[in-house]
């Protein structure tokens, strides 16, 4: 109860689109406003010089949640900012190959192949059914379509469209036995379910905080191991001697200092509610409704119920109906925000509650999902 009244949120709408982007508790809200209010009492010294050195304290939290080293942590606005940096930043030749999935997030995709247009790279995207017959299957269906000319895999932590949880760790460690690089899109993965940096062996990691975390909007962060740093282009330009500073992907011009500063807030109120806790809370939600609903005609879950596979993204497909229609009814009558995935392997309805939502929302979900399977949409 204490966590649910922790928001300032409008209870007569159910929001079931967490994923997208997730409210802040109003400590973290009171947080980025003083901080805001302090910079703006005189910004060139309040801003720069008091606020701005304060990074230093949150990469140092952020680091140590994720199990890595300070110098490894660069905070970024979003997981695409930090993704893209490493994405546009690794040295490739004409004809070198970028392996890929089909279901990773579009902004992602879309940075490949304008890099594919420009520089001549060769981007391939293997597909994988849904939901998968386990997690060997993923990492044999990537570790097939590897060829010599191999350079780069880029994959999801846990995909945005069915909550499905790659084996990471042994992704990257059969692709750096071939001298292959691993990105991994972390966009949905921090602060949803616990796992540190040991746990994925990782050398590249991005991902936003205003998805799980429930820091303020428009923060993420990105990890690069140490000896990869010097490697790396960053997204903006930065002077030679940062070569080997993570704080080099930093260098993006004004920006306020009242947003990153609040994330320590947000990893507060993470902390006090446990990883642990958390997670086994969202994929209680998660089971609650996909059990209620998978035995009705029609419908099929997407989403693994296996605790190593999802935690509490998820989807439903519903054969034989539109899922933006689907969509547009649950809000425009029932005031239920969940997201229409229209894929061009599937379509379904992903449903993101979070630690705030309420056994009743998803009960209530519940309710009008079976009134529409048993009568169908209005016409």
């Amino acid at each position: 109860l204490q966590v649910q009244q922790a928001f300032t949120l409008d209870r007569t709408l159910i929001n079931l689109n967490n994923g997208g982007v997730s409210p802040s508790p109003r400590v973290v809200q009171e947080a980025m406003r003083r901080y805001l209010d302090y910079s703006n009492t005189a910004p060139a010294y309040t801003m720069w010089q008091i606020l701005e050195p304060e990074i230093e304290a949150v990469r140092r939290r952020l680091a140590a949640s994720f199990g890595c080293d300070p110098e490894e942590m660069a905070i970024t606005r979003n997981a695409s900012e930090a993704l893209e940096t490493v994405q546009l930043g690794i040295p490739l030749e004409r004809g070198d190959e970028v392996l890929t999935t089909t279901q990773d997030y579009p902004r992602m995709l879309t940075t490949w192949h304008q890099r594919e247009r420009r520089e001549g790279i060769v981007v391939r995207e293997i597909t994988f059914p849904v939901p998968p017959p386990s997690q060997d299957d993923l990492a044999e269906r990537i570790e097939r379509a590897i060829t010599p000319k191999t350079k780069v895999i880029h994959v999801c932590h846990i995909t945005n469209l069915t909550g499905q949880i790659f084996p990471i760790k042994r992704i990257v460690q059969r692709a750096r036995a071939r001298g292959i690089e691993v990105i991994v899109d972390g966009a949905h993965a921090y602060a949803h379910f616990p796992f540190t940096r040991d746990d994925l062996d990782c050398d590249y990691y991005g991902t936003s905080l205003h998805k799980w975390l429930l820091a303020p909007h428009g923060t993420g962060f990105l990890y690069v191991r140490k000896a990869k740093i010097a490697s790396v282009w960053p997204l903006m330009a930065a002077p030679p001697e940062m070569n080997g500073n993570i704080r080099k992907f930093e260098e993006i011009g004004t920006h306020p200092a009242a947003n990153h500063n609040a994330i320590a807030e947000a990893l507060t109120f993470h902390e006090g509610i446990g990883a642990e806790r958390k997670a086994a809370r969202l994929r209680y939600l998660f089971q609650r409704w996909a059990k209620r609903l998978e035995h009705l005609p029609r419908v099929r879950i997407l989403t693994p119920y296996d605790p190593a596979q999802s935690c509490g993204l998820a989807s439903i497909a519903i054969d034989g109906m539109d899922p933006n229609k689907l969509v547009a009814y649950l809000w425009d009558t029932h005031r239920i925000i969940v997201t229409p995935i229209v894929h061009k392997e599937f379509s379904c309805v992903r449903v993101t509650p979070n630690v705030y939502t309420t056994v009743a929302e998803i009960d209530r979900f519940g309710d009008v999902m079976e009134e529409v399977l048993r009568k169908g949409l209005p016409t």
